[in-house]
């Protein structure tokens, strides 16, 4: 039906008849002489319609915003004085001899050119990706996911698919059910994650596996998170932790390169999981924002004032502290507002100081807490921190991990609110992740990454006895604060799994009949193996520059796990439900 695409007519062609397809982005009529900019997916062209070409000028009189067209003409030079240099197509325009209208459109329901709200733009997501933002977004994707089978399979890794109708396993989240028809009363459940097949294709010889995998996870949704997902999912035979990350890492640094034109550092920093706790009260720190944490519990502990003394002579609490050069700016509405804010990471309060006049000593402070400290602490939180005038300094005190939490979050509030994120990109590797984590509510363990990951600790009996403290063979990969990829060396001895699943309160039988294909397969002489998989989502987002990953995902769903367009889920008849052996239970009315 076409020639060439809109955006890539130019002065190369002048002289030459094109056929062009696309929808118009604007019609003008200039005293008898019709301008149509059409429109596809390469950019745009400015169509010249002039009266004497009597059916044309008809049709192109009839033509409104988003019509779907159809236009054969001849390319020739601007004027020098309607030269567009923003444009490939700005020194040419194309005089029509043919317009045909392929299809009307009716009113939208937003401009192309808007930004119309997420529930408009979902409902109407056929129109939201016929946006130039959208187009492009949607590009890189594609240029990622080829870009990534290149690199593996160049490399000698497979791609080798698993399967989306498996057995329901705890992987942290629910599962996504499917009724069986054939097996009535009986269930599969859409995967979490790939885990369990990659690893029993290391243990089938395999030695290299990736795959760009489809997750599905029932839980609640937030701005970055879908029901259903895509992960680039990686497994390697006989590897340590290193030749794992160093073939990854390459492959990130080449996506970007190839992709978005951008050179990340080689080697990526590294970081482990405690480091990262203490400096930036995250295990993903966003490496851009130049502030950290400095702990202060010896410059508290002897003060009468038992916010700060009771979790600073605690083994389990923690008094941090960071400092905001310029913080001094802030209002006492921001200040409070920022108390506000970390209460909902688990914070009780947010103390402060501000240094307005350092030279005045305790009157050039404001403070509502200085009145409880001593000059020896003042001064030996001043030292610790190197505060200098015009600074404002943030406290938290508590349980350690609550406090880094919210003092966490505190950081990145700030670094984000003050303009203090670089203008660069911050790779990472943060590695001996806790190997559990104690659920107070749930009396157990609960494992930090998964099951399946081996702790450093290789005796069993040492494990047992050092279950909190350990450490295990698990690494994220993070860029710019996000965790855009997570793996591990994983458990490949039978004895190593059932004293993990013992430790996190899975019985021997729950364990049979969860993972007894996984148990047995480790009994045949299962290769020592490790793997990683990254977020195909939250890295297109990064690449396109976008905070949501529902930019780049051509038809995602609401954070109440909806599709406006379709209007799933949605009821299902009655005769279905009995050929699947379902009969659903209708809500109890509210009294």
């Amino acid at each position: 039906m076409r020639s060439h695409n809109c955006g890539l007519v130019d002065e190369s062609l002048i002289g030459q008849t094109v056929t062009l397809c696309g929808w118009a982005n604007t019609r003008r009529d200039h005293g008898g002489v019709i301008f149509i900019d059409l429109r596809d997916h390469e950019g745009l062209v400015q169509t010249v319609i002039e009266p004497d070409n009597q059916a044309g000028f008809k049709a192109a009189e009839s033509v409104r915003y988003e019509f779907c067209l159809r236009i054969t003409g001849t390319v020739r030079a601007r004027p020098a004085s309607q030269v567009n240099e923003r444009l490939r197509t700005g020194k040419i325009e194309v005089v029509a001899e043919t317009v045909e209208v392929l299809n009307a459109a009716a009113p939208l329901p937003f401009m192309m050119d808007d930004t119309p709200g997420e529930d408009v733009r979902l409902k109407y997501r056929y129109l939201d990706i016929r946006r130039p933002f959208m187009q492009k977004a949607l590009r890189i994707r594609t240029k990622l996911t080829q870009e990534i089978r290149r690199f593996l399979d160049a490399r000698g890794f497979q791609d080798i698919e698993t399967p989306i109708l498996t057995k329901a396993t705890p992987e942290g989240a629910r599962d996504y059910l499917v009724p069986s028809r054939v097996h009535p009363g009986e269930f599969y459940a859409l995967p979490q994650s790939p885990q369990l097949f990659k690893q029993l294709l290391m243990m089938a010889g395999m030695d290299r596996y990736y795959q760009i995998a489809r997750c599905f996870r029932d839980e609640d949704l937030r701005a970055d998170r879908q029901p259903e997902f895509t992960q680039l999912d990686m497994e390697f035979a006989f590897v340590e932790e290193r030749d794992v990350q160093d073939t990854v890492e390459d492959m990130i640094r080449h996506l970007f390169r190839t992709v978005v034109d951008v050179e990340l550092a080689n080697p990526f920093p590294r970081m482990t999981y405690a480091d990262a706790m203490r400096r930036y009260g995250s295990d993903k720190p966003d490496l851009r924002i130049d502030l950290e944490l400095i702990d202060v519990a010896e410059a508290v502990k002897h003060v009468e004032f038992k916010v700060f003394s009771g979790p600073a002579k605690d083994p389990g609490g923690r008094v941090a502290c960071l400092r905001v050069p310029n913080g001094a700016e802030m209002t006492r509405k921001q200040l409070d507002d920022l108390g506000l804010y970390v209460a909902k990471y688990g914070a009780k309060g947010l103390a402060w100081i501000r240094i307005d006049d350092l030279s005045k000593g305790r009157e050039g402070l404001t403070s509502p807490i200085v009145k409880f400290l001593d000059d020896q602490a003042i001064d030996g939180i001043f030292k610790a921190v190197g505060a200098q005038q015009g600074d404002v300094l943030f406290f938290g005190a508590g349980p350690y991990k609550i406090v880094s939490d919210f003092m966490g979050a505190l950081r990145l509030k700030v670094g984000k609110d003050m303009g203090l994120v670089a203008n660069r990109w911050a790779p990472l590797w943060v590695t001996d992740f806790p190997m559990f984590e104690y659920d107070d509510e749930a009396k157990r363990y609960v494992a930090l990454h998964h099951p399946f990951t081996v702790p450093k600790i290789d005796d069993i009996a040492d494990l047992k006895a050092n279950a909190l403290t350990s450490v295990s063979r698990g690494y994220d990969c993070v860029l710019n604060g996000n965790e855009i990829g997570g793996g591990s060396i994983r458990i490949h001895r039978p004895d190593m799994q059932s004293a993990v699943f013992d430790l996190l309160g899975i019985s021997t039988e729950e364990a049979e009949l969860k993972f007894g294909f996984l148990l047995d397969a480790l009994k045949y002489g299962a290769p020592p193996h490790g793997g990683i998989a990254f977020g195909i989502d939250r890295i297109s987002a990064l690449m396109v520059g976008t905070e949501s990953i529902r930019d780049v995902i051509a038809f995602p769903k609401t954070a109440s796990a909806t599709c406006l367009m379709t209007s799933a889920p949605s009821v299902v008849p009655e005769q279905q439900l009995q050929e699947l052996h379902i009969r659903v239970a209708k809500p109890e009315k509210k009294a």
